[in-house]
């Protein structure tokens, strides 16, 4: 029951914080500046408002703290632990956020300013699971039900890099209408899953919290979005993403759970690669990946039908591979 109350509680504070919130960005004029480089029909976009990832930030916190407190007195803290590194990852965002609106810029912080903090952080989460009993040095491979173990030190660095990297991946969805907000609920949907199949119920209840806080968004962020997430949301989206992995000790389902994170990426990597070594051409009409079929002639309610229903599919492919652990 505490896991459903998580759910709606968080679903309707987001909405209710979305009343006051919009207003409030349109007050400060804290509207999205829009990249030049972008399709051209996203310029109709400019000066929608940014940094709603606040919305859904405090709708999660409240229910967290309401409906896990007795989790917390019975000392298991690891809903807080993935929040608060969650959290970190999205004042992260913040200050990239505030930095564009500031100064009227598509661009906060430096890339390498963003890689070291957001390392920082991931470490500081890895040490505080580890500590707390949630994490091992060991590696679960899905499906066979095979357990690796891996020294510490080996552990602790890609644990860091897997944070970093999924953190910036969801960063990097989050470019068409309601797209990281649809895409990650299966997600959560399956963090709740398996956190009610292995009896962590704090975990479950921050699942469900974040699944209802998205939900409360979307009616805002759904196509044509009212409000933007801004880095604030969507940095603190990837710190949740990959926090709840390594908090379930399952780090590698990260490549079923966020296979559309992963193409996302992928997609940036090979278009720049490619560029580069053929001074100019391109693989993809524009990357990410999203905007590729955006130029196609993809609608964004398509893309994120066809997105979130690929992570869901996925999601319950991923979910089929844990039962037997």
């Amino acid at each position: 029951m505490r896991i459903i109350a998580a759910c709606i509680v968080s679903f309707v504070l987001t909405w209710l914080l979305g009343k006051v919130v919009i207003p409030f960005l349109h007050a400060l004029k804290a509207g999205q500046t829009i990249k030049e480089i972008g399709p051209k029909w996203h310029m109709a976009k400019q000066g929608t408002p940014t940094m709603g990832g606040i919305m859904f930030i405090f709708g999660t916190l409240i229910a967290v703290l309401v409906l896990g407190w007795a989790d917390f007195m019975a000392g298991n803290f690891g809903a807080l632990i993935v929040f608060g590194f969650a959290f970190i990852y999205g004042v992260i965002g913040f200050i990239d956020d505030y930095f564009k609106v500031r100064f009227h810029k598509n661009e906060g912080l430096t890339a390498a300013q963003k890689f070291l903090l957001q390392l920082a952080a991931s470490i500081l989460c890895i040490l505080l699971l580890r500590n707390s009993g949630y994490l091992a040095s060991e590696l679960y491979v899905p499906f066979v039900n095979v357990t690796i173990q891996v020294p510490w030190i080996f552990y602790m660095v890609f644990a860091a890099f897997v944070m970093t990297g999924t953190d910036n991946a969801v960063n990097i969805t989050d470019g068409v209408d309601g797209l990281a907000t649809g895409v990650t609920m299966p997600v959560m949907a399956f963090y709740l899953a398996t956190s009610v199949l292995w009896g962590k119920t704090e975990l479950g209840i921050l699942s469900a919290a974040m699944l209802g806080g998205l939900a409360g968004f979307l009616i805002y962020n759904f196509h044509p979005a009212k409000v933007f997430m801004g880095d604030t949301g969507s940095l603190f989206l990837g710190g949740m993403v990959c926090g709840l992995a390594f908090a379930l000790n399952m780090p590698i389902v990260l490549i079923l759970v966020g296979i559309i994170y992963i193409c996302e990426t992928l997609s940036v990597i090979i278009q720049v690669t490619y560029f580069k070594a053929t001074h100019g051409k391109r693989i993809f009409r524009m990357a990410p990946i999203h905007h590729h079929f955006e130029m196609g002639g993809w609608s964004e309610y398509k893309l994120f039908t066809v997105f979130t229903g690929v992570t869901a599919v996925m999601c319950v492919l991923a979910y089929l591979g844990v039962l037997s652990r």
